[in-house]
């Protein structure tokens, strides 16, 4: 399989970073293609310029290539922290750039919307620092249905997995050492050999 796999986390080091590590060397070690990105590293512009927003838009190569991966991907990964229920900006921003008109989806003509991303599979693993219990009765579990339903549901990833880990600030090293075993367990059963 081919596979891409996106990380939206600004320190290196970080427990984010350790699962995609652990992402990239299991699907590696299962006989999958990674692509993977980094967005903080690469140093990704997440500004959407009006310009890229029809879908016959001329992208910028970066771009197109980001876009031409996920068409192409039989999976997608995707690894950020919990930031006030959302990811962060520039993950954000390589949704509205790469999840574009044209690429991910786009409308019929009597509006129906046709989802170019049918059929493959997705994991997101996001990571925060409020108690479970206490994110549940406060706010549900926004990302939850943000990725889920508004993003991949939305352009046609029905194969979705999603384990968030926390609180990570709380947290030990044995704690995050099994967290990590269960990152290989998820990526082994998701994306079989």
């Amino acid at each position: 399989m081919n596979v891409l796999v996106v990380i939206g986390h600004q320190r290196p080091g970080s427990f984010c970073h350790a699962i995609a590590e652990t992402v990239c060397e299991t699907l590696r070690s299962l006989g999958h293609a990674v692509n993977f990105h980094d967005l903080y590293q690469e140093r990704f512009d997440p500004v959407l310029p009006h310009e890229e927003i029809p879908k016959e838009a001329a992208r910028p190569t970066v771009i197109q290539e980001h876009c031409r991966q996920l068409r192409q991907a039989d999976g997608l990964v995707i690894v950020h922290p919990n930031w006030w229920s959302m990811p962060p900006a520039i993950l954000k921003g390589w949704i509205d750039r790469v999840f574009c008109l044209g690429v991910a989806y786009e409308f019929g003509p009597d509006g129906q919307v046709i989802q170019h991303l049918a059929g493959k599979r997705a994991v997101v693993f996001t990571t925060s620092n409020t108690p479970y219990d206490l994110e549940m009765q406060l706010f549900g579990d926004p990302l939850e249905n943000l990725w889920r339903n508004c993003i991949l549901g939305f352009c046609g990833i029905t194969d979705f997995h999603r384990r968030n880990f926390g609180p990570i600030i709380t947290s030990t090293w044995e704690e995050r050492r099994n967290w990590l075993g269960e990152v290989r367990q998820i990526i082994q059963q998701r994306f079989p050999a």
